[in-house]
């Protein structure tokens, strides 16, 4: 008797962790199956386990239960969830580094792929493992093979999980192999799979992040806005979940940055870093580290943010072109410029080039190279007019107009201006008006300078960043230039001063003297003291 109204218990038990499970209740369905004996619990019962502790944030649980799946279903003669589990415990050991485990796990997924047939579902599984094995070692064609057999299967078989991660796949490989149209419709089609909400929660979760991190990479702002919020819908209808928020407050965070709430977007990702951190040690946390890095020298906060850089660095991340701007700001031209040339002589995709190069030119700029500069420009411009992302496009004019030396740019800077002012992105709106200011003097419209520089400090006030209030435009380092030239300088003593080369304290008073009227180095002084810029 006592026996059997134990087996009932053990019954009720199950039953109430299924309805959790199935409700999306994450951390109540752990309770209960962990509190179950292990002998009670069948292959489905530990599967369900092993996705209620990954999403509840506890990783080392997971696996053990994917293991423990893994063995119920072999021994039950289900040799297709034990190829699932051995996928899942492939994925989730190569994200955490355990390669050489993963690989085994990988391969006992191909022998029992290979006695149960080809022709089922699990193929399209052990297809995507296979093709990230082969970006890991860098055969991009054999990968794209592997991608597209995901995606044939899943559309054979009609399987929203295959379906989900082979266009996302597909697409990503599409945009870093150049073909971004092609990519993005992959992706979108993707994300309309992940809608229908018949895609499981660990694989819509790295769906969804994925998606989202092919926008930040194309700069395609309003996809990232977009999806981001059905990520964070998604996030918020499961209680407990503590996998995917981080990257759902990252993400978050780079929007926030993007339309100038700094402030905002260095809290949410204190909540990011908190959220990483909760899914075990090996987390991606140095994503957050780079993006607060970003706002923070955006900011003016250069120490802390250099401090961000080198955290990611810590953990393996190259931390540039951002700390590159960090030195360049800092005043340290040649260290930025030799992380810059560093950067463009290394082999990358098309579309991680085409992020690269606005930081590379305005460093080369500041130095002093204007023909590598301009090179460099018309190699995006051409990235920009190729791959069809209107914020890149705009980027790609801003570019253009600071590189040019004429009143050409000025349409161009135009033109970015208006895109930035459209999609509310105040940063680089002020960016644009400060390189209009300069363009106008330069054309002898001081009266449209005066505006422009007006529309500048107007949005960097907005965004809680120094507007700088001196006159005609001046940058923080043309201004300690200046003051050095009152104090009566020479340009070899200013660039021993300020640890620059000759060659850029010299572009450095070219500036300056076109931005203030000026002709000599006499009246240049005079003017600062007339302006109590010293």
């Amino acid at each position: 008797m006592t026996g059997r109204i134990r087996d009932v218990g053990i019954v009720e038990d199950l039953r109430r962790a299924q309805e959790a499970y199935e409700r999306r209740d994450w951390l109540a369905a752990y309770v209960d199956l962990s509190a179950s004996e292990p002998d009670d619990l069948s292959g489905d019962d530990f599967l369900r386990l092993a996705v209620s502790a990954f999403l509840t944030g506890r990783r080392n649980d997971c696996i053990q239960a994917l293991q423990r799946a893994y063995t119920c279903y072999l021994d039950k003669g289900n040799p297709r969830f034990a190829i699932r589990c051995a996928f899942h415990l492939g994925m989730m050991l190569a994200a955490g580094g355990e390669h050489a485990v993963a690989g085994g796990w990988n391969r006992r997924a191909q022998r029992l792929l290979e006695t149960t047939g080809e022709d089922v579902p699990e193929a399209g599984l052990v297809a995507q493992a296979l093709m990230f094995s082969s970006i890991q070692s860098g055969d991009f064609e054999t990968a794209s093979r592997h991608a597209a057999t995901t995606l044939e299967l899943g559309h054979r078989f009609n399987d929203p999980e295959l379906l989900a991660m082979g266009l996302n796949a597909n697409g990503r490989i599409a945009i870093y192999s150049g073909r971004v149209s092609e990519g993005l419709s992959y992706l979108d089609e993707a994300m309309l799979i992940l809608a229908d909400g018949g895609v499981g929660p660990i694989v819509a979760g790295h769906t969804y992040c994925s998606l989202i991190e092919a926008c930040q990479e194309m700069c395609d702002f309003d996809r990232a806005e977009q999806w981001t919020r059905m990520l964070s819908g998604w996030c918020d209808a499961q209680p407990g979940l503590v996998a995917f928020t981080g990257s759902r407050s990252l993400h978050r965070a780079q929007l926030m940055r993007i339309h100038g709430n700094f402030e905002a977007a260095l809290a949410e990702l204190d909540l990011a870093e908190h959220r990483y951190r909760e899914m075990g040690p090996r987390a991606a946390v140095e994503a957050v580290y780079l993006e607060r890095g970003e706002i923070l020298r955006i900011l003016g906060r250069l120490s802390e943010s250099e401090a961000e850089f080198d955290r990611a660095q810590q953990r393996g991340v190259d931390p540039h072109p951002g700390l590159a701007l960090v030195w360049l700001a800092q005043g340290r031209v040649d260290a930025a410029t030799a992380a810059a040339r560093r950067l463009l002589g290394e082999h990358r995709p098309a579309i991680a080039r085409a992020r690269l190069l606005p930081s590379a030119i305005e460093i080369l700029l500041a130095a002093g190279d204007a023909a590598d500069a301009r090179t460099l420009s018309d190699e995006l411009s051409g990235y920009a007019e190729s791959f069809g992302c209107t914020e890149l496009s705009a980027t790609a004019d801003y570019v253009r107009g600071v590189v040019v030396e004429d009143s050409t740019g000025i349409p161009l800077l135009r033109r970015a201006s208006a895109v930035w002012h459209s999609l509310d992105v105040p940063y680089e709106a002020a960016r644009c008006a400060d390189a209009l200011a300069s363009a106008f003097r330069k054309a002898g419209d001081a009266a449209s300078a005066v505006i422009e520089e007006g529309r500048r400090r107007t949005l960097l006030d907005r965004l809680g960043v120094s507007s700088r209030s001196v006159p005609a435009g001046l940058s923080d380092r043309e201004v300690e230039v200046l003051r050095l030239v009152a104090a009566g300088l020479s340009n070899p003593d200013i660039a021993r001063s300020l640890f620059l080369s000759e060659k850029t304290v010299a572009r450095h008073l070219s500036n300056i003297f076109t931005k203030i009227g000026v002709g000599s180095r006499t009246a240049a002084a005079a003017f600062a003291f007339e302006h109590k810029l010293v």
